[in-house]
């Protein structure tokens, strides 16, 4: 059985060295923890290097967005009970299952390995996003990691709120678009097929509406796959242009030149990057790494990049309120007053994290103005479509009618 030689800290925080026999290097960091000690590294002496278990394509499942919050929120607890960063990653490692329990004894073995606890979860990038291994590596190099992990589970726990909300308010716009679909196929492909044969016989020239419906119904039935396959290649191609940087910027000035979604897009990245920044200042981060972490929290690369304008403006002196004045769609006039009057009190970290909870009670708003425009909306296409097909079948009737008075 291979050997380990380790160093840890006892109980009383004294340094020890020793050695323990294992299987592997999660097994011997077991053995070391099982003795009362917190294991600084462990290494096999029996050969080079160890072999290591983990690493990202040695796990396929899952870990789940609760389960990282989870993690968050109890590393934070442990840390700020004064319980080493070692020590509080291996009581995770411990109690936690399945998935987690793999990426979380990967990142036991790297931090006691020797790298930083950003550095380690930075290898897990399905779990862990860019803006949160930002925030670490800020809380790491500031002395407060205890104090950045706590505001990133509340940060994760209102932003899963919020796009709830956001996804929320999609459902029943989104349902009654599919329903209309799908009635109008059954009406194209079942009920018109049977009237055409009806309207066969008929003797005389169908209505130009008719006509128009008969064709676009037999177009259906005859070219639908084809219709369906240049569907599926629309959302093919949608999914390629939004992995490419130029596409996924296109998209994104598209979106937010559509008068309305484009606020909502607006706003939702104002709320996003005020409760970074603040959440960030309030633990006494820098303003210019704040300002660059917080630009990853926006989530569109057109509004990021003018961020990024004001980060320059920034370090060369410019007021931060001047700065963001720059990008009025994002920061509108009142918002750069508020945050202008924060500046000179001093109350910056506070405004940005109220400003975060105005401006979200007023996306709520807006969200649902536009769900109550978009239902009636819906239903008016849906009943117009529907209404202009049965007019088309009947008004051969009516003209079959008069032709017998």
């Amino acid at each position: 059985m291979p050997t380990f030689a380790y160093n840890a800290l006892d109980a009383q925080g004294r340094a020890t060295k020793g050695s323990v026999e294992a299987e592997t290097r999660a097994a011997a960091l077991d053995a070391v923890a099982a003795l009362g000690l917190s294991p600084l590294s462990v290494e096999s002496s029996d050969a080079p290097a160890a072999k290591t278990e983990s690493g990202p394509s040695l796990f396929r499942r899952k870990v789940t967005a609760a389960q990282v919050e989870t993690f968050t929120r109890d590393l934070s607890n442990l840390l700020s009970a004064g319980v080493p960063l070692g020590r509080a990653l291996f009581i995770l490692r411990r109690e936690a299952s399945g998935a987690a329990r793999d990426q979380w004894t990967a990142i036991h073995e790297d931090v006691v390995g020797g790298q930083s606890l950003a550095d380690a979860l930075a290898r897990w990038s399905d779990s862990f996003p860019p803006v949160y291994i930002a925030m670490i590596r800020a809380g790491e190099l500031g002395g407060f990691l205890d104090v950045v992990l706590a505001q990133i589970a509340d940060f994760r726990v209102r932003e899963r709120e919020l796009k709830g909300k956001v996804g929320s308010a999609l459902v029943y716009p989104a349902v009654l678009a599919t329903v209309a679909a799908g009635v109008l196929v059954v009406l194209l492909t079942f009920f018109i097929p049977r009237f055409s044969g009806m309207f066969a016989n008929f003797g005389q020239a169908l209505p130009l509406l008719t006509r128009v419906i008969v064709a676009i119904s037999n177009g259906l039935i005859a070219y639908g796959i084809f219709a369906a396959l240049a569907v599926v290649a629309l959302v093919y191609g949608y999914t390629r242009l939004m992995k490419m940087e130029k596409g996924r910027r296109f998209m994104e000035r598209t979106y937010l030149r559509i008068p309305a979604l484009g606020t909502v897009l607006a706003r939702f990245a104002l709320v996003r990057f005020s409760r970074m920044l603040g959440t960030l200042l309030s633990s006494g981060v820098p303003l210019v790494t704040a300002l660059r972490v917080a630009r990853e929290a926006i989530g569109n690369q057109t509004l990021s990049d003018a961020v990024s304008d004001a980060i320059e403006q920034v370090k060369r002196g410019t007021a931060l309120s001047r700065s963001l004045g720059t990008c009025p769609q994002l920061f509108p006039s009142s918002v750069v007053e508020m945050i202008a009057v924060a500046e000179e009190s001093g109350r910056l970290d506070k405004e940005l994290l109220r400003l975060a909870q105005t401006y979200e009670s007023e996306l709520d708003r807006r969200l649902r103005i536009l769900v109550s425009l978009a239902e009636p909306l819906l239903l008016f296409v849906m009943a117009s479509l529907i209404g202009t097909i049965v007019v088309g079948m009947l008004l051969p009737i009516f003209s079959l009618q008069d032709m017998i008075q």
